[in-house]
């Protein structure tokens, strides 16, 4: 990859309940210092859209964690995505989700095949009336009764041994399609 190219950011667990504060503001300005370019972020969740410089998204995730770790004192995990990688997840999703409530279709996203996520050999039924499909790197979930309580919406929120997931309701997942789209690659 030669040229500089637009690509989604997600951090894992900052900001959740007061936790692992990762300021959206100091965020781009470290993003900015790295030497990428029209950073903007999406709510408060770790959520980034950026130009990088050339490199493969795994190389762009690990230095971008160490930068976190340098300036926040504490590992974050986190996950690069290309944006042609985020508009295949949106159109794979095999639920409805235009005719659905945006915030009970969720997407984990991982760092390596759907299946050899732990969720891949469960028993789908275990989790009723909560659903989930797998895709290629990620997990689609459907929760009709929201995720608060649910067994499906844990199982995905649980630490992933020796890689990244992290997961994003679909009003999310559009949202920051939408703004990689509409960032220009120069």
């Amino acid at each position: 990859m030669d040229e500089p190219t637009v690509r989604v950011l997600l951090l894992r667990g900052v900001n959740v309940g007061g936790h692992r504060r990762v300021p959206m503001a100091e965020l781009r300005q470290l993003l900015t210092e790295a030497g990428h370019r029209h950073v903007r972020t999406l709510l408060q969740s770790g959520n980034a859209v950026l130009v990088t410089p050339p490199g493969p998204t795994d190389e762009v995730a690990a230095a971008v964690a160490a930068s976190l770790a340098d300036r926040f004192g504490f590992p974050v995990q986190t996950l690069v995505l290309e944006t042609a990688t985020l508009r295949g997840i949106v159109a794979r999703c095999p639920f409805p989700a235009e005719q659905l409530d945006p915030t009970g279709v969720h997407v984990a996203l991982l760092d390596r095949p759907a299946r050899e996520h732990p969720l891949a050999d469960a028993d789908p039924a275990r989790f009723a009336p909560d659903e989930f499909r797998l895709g290629e790197r990620e997990i689609y979930a459907r929760y009709p009764n929201g995720s608060g309580r649910s067994r499906l919406a844990q199982a995905l929120a649980a630490p992933l041994p020796d890689g990244v997931a992290t997961a994003r309701n679909w009003r999310t997942v559009t949202r920051l399609l939408e703004l990689a789209e509409a960032t220009p690659a120069e």
